[in-house]
């Protein structure tokens, strides 16, 4: 196979992949940079031919063929990767995210087909890295969905319900220079939110925070600032103006492109905008080619997606 050149626009993106062929090759050549290997558990041989009428490989040691679409979020799909490469560009270099709707329009398939698209390519963009972040770091939970209803307080006069009441909570760990991590948790207590930053901050990481008692002995491991935002949002260096910019970008994802994901699906978007945060510094052609990169080696079915909790 010629080796290409990965697209730096979306128009150049386009015409690259018309050709299923053209678009076939090149994913081969982003999930087999050092050459073609057989993908099964177990053999990963190199020895293996390329059966170009079928656009698959005979492995010649365990003795079974496979397409560049095994063992990737593509398996067993009949969209072609001439549609599959552009729905991941868009989805990787659009700050908002893209719609089902939009994308079904665009590639010509079903709104049921583009949201399981969508959220196969989601999952090639969760980082599933173990490495730890290192400070300085700002660490803050939100709340998405729903809407703040008043109630009648005891004397008669209306007051807000309380935040989290119809919403799912959100939390987030922002490097001041550097990456991101955001996971949707049960809760915002104490226990749930110093569980999330043990496992995801350096010991003796500095920390800022606000004023909320979840994030209380965190000075135990680490070195703690906090911010009043009842007095003040900025202290010098002492701020969350970070992660505030972060929830910021996220929400209005959520508002203005999907309107009202479901609770059950609400950690996939959040890794969505994880992925182009963490990405930011690229240009749109190797965030898109880290994503197409990400396919290998997970699987995402419709049963295991729609299965109820």
């Amino acid at each position: 196979m010629e080796k290409q050149q990965i697209p730096k626009t979306m128009l150049q993106a386009i015409r690259q992949f018309a050709d299923p062929q053209v678009a076939h090759d090149f994913f081969a050549q982003i999930r087999w940079p050092n050459g073609i290997a057989c993908p099964r558990s177990g053999c990963g041989s190199a020895h293996v031919a390329y059966l170009e009428k079928h656009r698959r490989w005979y492995c010649n040691d365990c003795k079974k063929q496979f397409s560049a679409k095994v063992g990737t979020i593509f398996e067993d799909s009949a969209i072609g990767l001439d549609k599959w490469l552009p729905a991941i560009w868009l989805l990787a270099s659009n700050r908002n995210g893209i719609s089902s709707h939009e994308l079904a329009r665009g590639l010509k398939v079903t709104q049921k087909t583009a949201w399981f698209m969508l959220h196969r390519i989601r999952e090639a963009m969760a980082d599933k890295s173990f490495e730890k972040l290192r400070g300085p770091v700002e660490a803050d939970e939100t709340w998405v969905g729903g809407k703040n209803k008043l109630t009648i307080g005891p004397q008669g006069w209306l007051k807000p319900a309380a935040p989290g009441k119809g919403k799912t909570s959100v939390m987030g760990i922002v490097e001041r220079k550097g990456k991101a991590r955001a996971f949707v948790v049960p809760s915002v207590q104490k226990k749930t939110l110093l569980a999330k930053i043990h496992q995801h901050v350096e010991p003796g990481a500095v920390i800022y925070t606000d004023a909320w008692t979840g994030y209380a002995n965190l000075q135990d491991h680490y070195i703690h600032h906090v911010i009043n935002h009842v007095k003040e949002y900025v202290n010098g260096h002492i701020h969350t103006n970070n992660i505030e910019g972060f929830w910021s970008v996220f929400k209005r994802t959520l508002k203005g492109t999907y309107v009202r994901p479901s609770p059950e699906h609400l950690q996939r978007y959040v890794e969505e905008q994880v992925y182009r945060f963490n990405e930011r510094e690229n240009t749109d052609g190797p965030r898109f080619a880290k994503a197409t990169k990400g396919a290998d080696g997970k699987r995402l079915t419709y049963k295991a997606l729609t299965v109820k909790a």
